[in-house]
């Protein structure tokens, strides 16, 4: 069987790395021994991160609704209760928006959920 070199492939795999740790502080851009745990760390967080962003918006989301709720004289949870039993199905983004941008029909969702409580 030939011999394989493998000074291609690693030089190949050592440009990708740094390519991406563009912009990285000191040797963190420059030498791959380097460059190579901050990109996997970078990558690793950039991950989580996708994860937590829905999160944090539902939270924005949620908040908006509560406050534009108590605003009309009824709380999050029974609010949400309300709706869910007058058979309004609704996302909480739709919610907020609505909330930010349509106060009086957001107002009448409001009563709906009142007199469905």
């Amino acid at each position: 069987m030939a011999r394989v070199k493998k000074g291609v492939t690693a030089r190949k795999r050592h440009k990708k790395v740094i390519k991406q740790a563009k912009g990285f502080y000191g040797q963190k851009s420059r030498n791959f021994k380097a460059a190579n745990p901050a990109v996997m760390r970078a990558l690793r967080s950039a991950y989580v991160g996708r994860k937590n962003k829905k999160r944090e918006y539902r939270r924005l989301w949620i908040a908006r609704i509560n406050a534009a709720a108590r605003a009309n004289g009824i709380s999050y949870s029974k609010f949400m209760n309300g709706l869910k039993k007058s058979g309004i199905e609704m996302n909480r983004k739709m919610l907020s928006e609505m909330a930010i941008y349509d106060p009086a029909g957001f107002a009448v969702l409001c009563e709906t959920a009142k007199k469905a409580n």
